[in-house]
């Protein structure tokens, strides 16, 4: 027997699958020198069987006296004889790819023969002594193939390890970071990262820093595929990295890199698509590939950084998929000046590992943007965008306007009558009390003199941000005391009054111009450019009634004309998933069991 280790990325298999007297096939592993000694450090195992049994024979080391003696128990005698001359050294035999020839005028120099003890297929030991200029890069496997041009050997990107002391790798750069620069005590610096993608799927971060990042900046273009030789490997911080590899690679100035023809093996990028609707399920923090139409994109807006002080751009964009769902998606710097340019004209956009986040319900931030991507599902959502999804308003937004959260889950919903028992509106006069409850549309107030509707700033930056009410002068034009501004149109927003009832009371609510598109399926301006049509207009109001959703509102204690009024506002609503509701009730009762 010999002494062995698992490589830093099987260690997990001790807790799992490994136990004392599994039989295992090793698939891949090297050997290292450790104070003398040999070790086998295993880079891919496979338990065989169904569980541990006993142990087989009497194994013994294979280094001691008595395992060289089981190994050649008579060695003087197999020299005189039929084996003139000594086996190789076990693990520190000559990569077969650099083996000199032997020298037959020379007989004190026998000819080096591969070691009987070891498979064909195992690794030369990049760590021995013995590993000189003539002993190639070794790499496994038949998706390791020579590059065009008989140049280096290349190493998949699956198949890298923190054991390898030199390799290379062929693969696209799918992402390119913009120039970051820091400055500290320690002094100051620049660094930029990019992800590359190889033909067996995987994709691997890559960092520069200072002098690589004026060598290699402008070097590596995004969708262009290159060799890279001299990378340094460390485990990934899976906290800010989402490649599907479990290292990042570092390139430093002396590091390798040749820009290779594109011969179409290697994908241009790897999208794990999540639909919007089933977004709501997934955890805070987490990565998403998002396709979605680009149906609004909000003005650029500037921030200063708490921790570092720099000034940010920012741009709020709104995406809409096929399942009909809204969310927010923030984008910034460079993307957020450029995102009017490149995603204007409702582009399908592929928006990938963007971030999910609880703020205003659920939004998403960042991503790798890419426009109009070639694959089938762009095509599939241009045509529900130009058949269904532009004529009709959205099914739901997971993204508030305000930051009013999540919705609260089943068993932390109210009824309408805890708004006076509880007395809520009081508790917290300055911002409100909030409640969740299920309810229904029982009446809405729609007969408004103009329609159910005010007039708004058309200009979208701040202050106004497109809320601000405006008034019409003598000339038919449209004035703004927010901005000053006068415009020949204005921007219609719903706001009406409703009345809301659940099994134990009712309450009239405020409904604005988020929730009323949710809840009529079109806008203000829409339903204005046919307000002639008064039962197209009654209609409307007429499908929304006795709707049921879930709703979020905001109960506050105003002042209304000198007198304390309690108002109500919907801040949220979400339809009815019938089939969950059924599951939270069944388990709800349970509990009383």
């Amino acid at each position: 027997h010999i002494q062995g280790m698992l490589a830093t990325q099987l260690n997990e298999l001790v807790h799992v699958s490994v136990h004392r007297f599994n039989l295992v096939k090793v698939k891949d592993y090297i050997s290292n020198d450790v104070q003398g000694s040999k070790i086998v450090i295993i880079l891919q195992l496979e338990v065989v069987g169904d569980g541990p049994g006993g142990k087989i024979g009497e194994p013994v080391n294979v280094y001691d006296q008595r395992g060289a003696a089981v190994a050649q128990p008579n060695a003087k005698s197999n020299r005189q004889s039929s084996n003139p001359n000594p086996a190789a050294p076990m693990y520190n035999r000559t990569n077969v790819a650099g083996q000199s020839a032997p020298n037959h005028n020379n007989p004190a120099s026998p000819p080096v023969k591969n070691n009987p003890y070891t498979s064909p297929g195992v690794k030369a030991n990049p760590y021995s002594p013995g590993r000189g200029r003539n002993a190639a890069i070794v790499h496994q496997g038949s998706a390791a193939g020579a590059s065009p041009g008989g140049g280096p050997r290349i190493t998949p990107i699956s198949q890298l390890n923190m054991y390898q002391n030199r390799f290379t790798i062929k693969a696209r750069v799918t992402s390119k970071s913009d120039i970051k620069t820091w400055s500290n005590a320690k002094g100051e610096g620049s660094l930029f990262s990019m992800e590359l993608l190889d033909s067996s799927g995987m994709d691997i971060r890559v960092t520069m820093f200072k002098e690589a990042v004026d060598k290699f900046y402008n070097y590596f273009q995004v969708g262009s595929v290159y060799t890279i030789t001299g990378g340094k490997l460390k485990v990934a911080n899976m906290k800010y990295n989402t490649c599907k590899s479990n290292f990042e690679m570092t390139l430093d100035q002396n590091s390798e890199v040749h820009k290779v023809d594109d011969v179409g093996d290697i994908k241009a990028q790897s999208f794990d698509f999540v639909k919007i609707s089933n977004l709501e399920g997934v955890p805070e923090g987490n990565n998403v590939d998002i396709l979605a139409v680009v149906q609004d994109i909000g003005e650029v807006q500037s921030l200063t950084s708490k921790k570092t002080g720099q000034e940010l751009q920012k741009c709020d964009v709104t995406l809409i998929d096929d399942t009909g769902v809204q969310i927010r998606l923030t984008l910034w710097g460079n993307q957020a000046i450029d995102a009017r340019n490149q995603l204007g004209g409702n582009k399908v956009v592929a928006f990938r590992r963007a971030r999910i986040s609880d703020y205003g319900g659920k939004s998403l931030s960042g991503g790798d943007v890419h426009v109009e991507p070639k694959i089938p599902e762009t095509e599939a959502l241009h045509e529900w965008w130009s058949s269904q999804g532009s004529r009709g308003g959205p099914v739901k937004s997971l993204s508030s306007t305000g930051t009013y959260g999540k919705m609260d889950g089943f068993a932390e919903r109210k009824t309408i009558s805890d708004i006076k028992g509880q007395n809520l509106g009081y508790i917290n006069p300055e911002k409100g009390d909030y409640l969740s409850f299920k309810g229904t549309f029982t009446f809405i107030k729609k007969d408004k003199e103009g329609g159910a509707w005010y007039t708004a700033c058309p200009n979208k930056d701040e202050p106004c941000r497109n809320r601000c009410k405006v008034t019409q002068t003598t000339d038919g034009n449209w004035q703004c005391d927010r901005c000053h501004g006068t415009y020949p149109e204005c921007s219609r927003k719903w706001i009406f009054s409703a009345t809301v009832s659940d099994d134990t009371a009712s309450t009239w609510v405020s409904v604005f111009d988020e929730q009323a598109q949710q809840l009529l399926g079109v806008t203000a301006d829409e339903v204005f450019a046919q307000i002639e049509n008064q039962d197209l207009y009654d209609g409307y109001f007429g499908k929304a009634t006795h709707t049921e959703w879930i709703f979020k509102c905001r109960v506050k204690n105003e002042m209304v004309n000198d007198e304390q009024r309690l108002k109500t506002q919907v801040v949220r609503m979400d339809p009815v998933d019938y089939a969950a509701e059924c599951r939270d009730m069944i388990a709800a009762l349970e509990k009383f069991q």
